[in-house]
């Protein structure tokens, strides 16, 4: 009778822990499946995040180019416009009227 209770501590000590080893496992699996799918959202975000932004610096790439297209053009219309100018003031001469 002596060696029966603490046998049977023993092996309910060690079912107790097998039990609570098994458990702590499936809640770390859980867990650990949670902080995946938290995280692999994220890098949803953060990926979707990053496409809106590519996007949007398209846009803004083509609009330079039309605003510096634009600006050429001005420049180029500028240019004319000093050159009929100075033709003008070569045909009529200097008239200053002060």
């Amino acid at each position: 009778m002596q060696v029966v209770i603490p046998l049977i501590c023993a092996v309910l000590g060690f079912v107790i822990a097998a039990m609570t080893f098994g458990r702590n496992r499936d809640k770390d699996i859980r867990q650990d499946a949670a902080n995946s799918a938290v995280i692999g959202t994220k890098l949803d975000n953060i990926n979707l995040g990053v496409e809106s932004i590519r996007i949007d610096l398209k846009a803004n790439e083509k609009s330079i180019n039309n605003l510096s297209e634009r600006m050429v053009r001005v420049e180029e219309s500028s240019k004319q416009a000093h050159k009929r100018l100075d033709r003008i003031t070569l045909k009529g001469g200097d008239n200053n009227e002060s």
